[in-house]
């Protein structure tokens, strides 16, 4: 007998962006047709920015006939987060609509932290067929200033330099970001900071790195936040200070190494602040997209169980 507390499935609406990394036509008839083992499919592909946020929030408001409509975001992190911003209104998304992520990106953070390193054809089958567990809610945030969207995480500092780094290196995938940071991490100076966890001030000084979120992991290899739920309503922060050499952080980074050491600071909260003391521009990122102009200051509020997602049944599969 099927489990009353799990939905019977209603349909797959497949967004496809083949401007992600690992897209092919290939990959999206494979992804395609291992959905339609199980339901219905209709498959979309995004042509430019914020088409997959459109396409999934005209689904989302369509008629639904009371079963699980499915948005399979394939494509990166980029892509994850322009599904989520269809399907959350205000700040939440509605019941009888759930996320499943096919990686198919660059970092594919937001796949770790729903599926750890299974395959993906697993993860759709876990996810879709018989005996599927129901969705977890799980926590998204926002940032005060914008009202953006955080599905993965935020950052300041040497996490969010890397990403100007990476752009000028000849790989691709994770070799690129690795290169990055290691590039962003050899030439880095630490900057005048202060972050704030539900208004106690943690940290104050030089400043290495500070992190929210969210997912425990960063360009999928990066253990930035190690002790991070995905589903317990608080916002984990991380702080590396100056007592730690940036030079040394990527390796730190790899194990979760980074955390106990002198002038770093692991707290949990609701609300998370970071700024730049100095009246220079906060170097400022989230979900892998640096913010053109952060001013000095974000603030990050939590969303408590704002999204319904298809994963690993206790939505953390993956501790190391």
């Amino acid at each position: 007998m099927a489990d009353p507390d799990v939905p019977r499935l209603e349909g797959c609406l497949v967004i496809a962006n083949p401007r992600a990394g690992a897209v092919t036509e290939a990959l999206i008839t494979e992804v395609t047709e291992r959905c339609a083992r199980y339901t219905d499919v209709r498959v979309v592909r995004t042509g430019s920015r914020g088409d997959a946020t459109r396409l999934v929030a005209m689904d989302v408001a369509a008629p639904h006939d009371g079963g699980l409509r499915v948005v399979v975001a394939m494509g990166g992190d980029g892509t994850v987060l322009e599904v989520v911003n269809g399907m959350v209104t205000g700040d939440r998304a509605a019941d009888g609509v759930a996320l499943l992520i096919v990686p198919a990106g660059t970092g594919n953070s937001n796949y770790r932290a729903h599926w750890g390193e299974r395959p993906w054809q697993d993860a759709v089958d876990q996810a879709l067929g018989a005996g599927r567990p129901a969705p977890s809610r799980l926590d998204l945030a926002r940032v005060r200033e914008t009202g953006e969207l955080i599905v993965l995480g935020a950052g300041a500092g040497l996490t969010a330099e890397v990403l100007s780094s990476a752009r000028d290196i000849p790989l691709s995938g994770k070799d690129r970001l690795k290169a990055g940071l290691e590039h962003a991490a050899a030439r880095f100076s630490p900057y005048a900071g202060r972050v704030t966890v539900d208004g106690v001030v943690v940290h104050k000084g030089d400043t290495v790195l500070a992190n929210v979120g969210g997912g425990r992991h960063r360009a999928w290899r990066y253990l930035v936040l190690p002790h991070s739920e995905l589903d317990d309503g608080l916002l984990d922060v991380c702080v590396v200070g100056a007592d730690t050499d940036p030079g040394d952080v990527p390796a730190l980074l790899l194990g979760g190494e980074h955390v106990g050491r002198p002038g770093v600071v692991y707290a949990t909260g609701r609300s998370v602040t970071f700024e730049r003391t100095d009246g220079l521009p906060l170097c400022f990122e989230h979900d892998g997209e640096l913010a053109p102009d952060a001013g000095s200051r974000r603030t990050i509020d939590v969303l408590p169980a704002a999204l319904p997602v298809l994963c690993a049944t206790a939505a953390r599969p993956d501790r190391r």
